[in-house]
């Protein structure tokens, strides 16, 4: 086995990126304080191709140095919008027929790897502060909560470790685009 260089991989560019089909698929950042948590989800929204991050109440929002350190420029491909209130951008997308799924630990949460995305829908993901979690003004507004399963002495994982653990399996769950 080698090691592809990074010409081989194909990547496509930013303009091309930003024509190319995009999955029924958005995050909800709901008071991120990290501008290093943030950018390394605008990297893996891009390596998913999500269709856009929504940047709620203190979450950082580019530009700026620190966020492009861990996007490494994810965050001029991956279409996303500031707003201040996560529970309005709840509300619209659900609205717009978006089922909303929070990722947090809650009292008949559905283990991550039990829940399969339906083909015809569209989602929006829920990721919460670093400490707090997601509200529970928006877990209350929440279709469905799912947790990943944890066997540790932790009581949680990063919240950029949980957005890629959860985008991959979500993203698996609904094919190639």
């Amino acid at each position: 086995m080698r090691k592809l260089r990074l010409e081989e991989l194909k990547r496509l560019s930013v303009a091309d990126y930003k024509k190319a089909k995009k999955r029924s698929l958005v995050i909800i950042l709901d008071n991120i304080r990290s501008m290093h948590n943030v950018g390394s989800i605008f990297r893996t929204a891009d390596a998913f191709r999500i269709a856009k991050v929504y940047l709620c109440g203190i979450t950082p929002k580019p530009p700026h140095r620190e966020i492009r350190k861990t996007a490494i420029g994810a965050e001029e491909s991956v279409d996303w919008e500031a707003h201040a209130y996560t529970i309005q951008v709840v509300q619209a997308l659900k609205h717009a027929g978006y089922e909303i799924l929070s990722l947090e630990q809650t009292e008949g949460s559905r283990e991550l790897g039990k829940f399969t995305p339906a083909g015809n829908k569209n989602y929006a993901i829920v990721l919460g502060h670093e400490v707090d979690g997601v509200s529970q003004t928006i877990i209350d507004q929440s279709d469905e909560v799912l947790e990943i399963p944890q066997y540790g002495t932790k009581h949680s994982l990063n919240v950029s470790v949980s957005a890629g653990i959860a985008l991959y399996h979500i993203c698996s769950g609904m094919g190639d685009l």
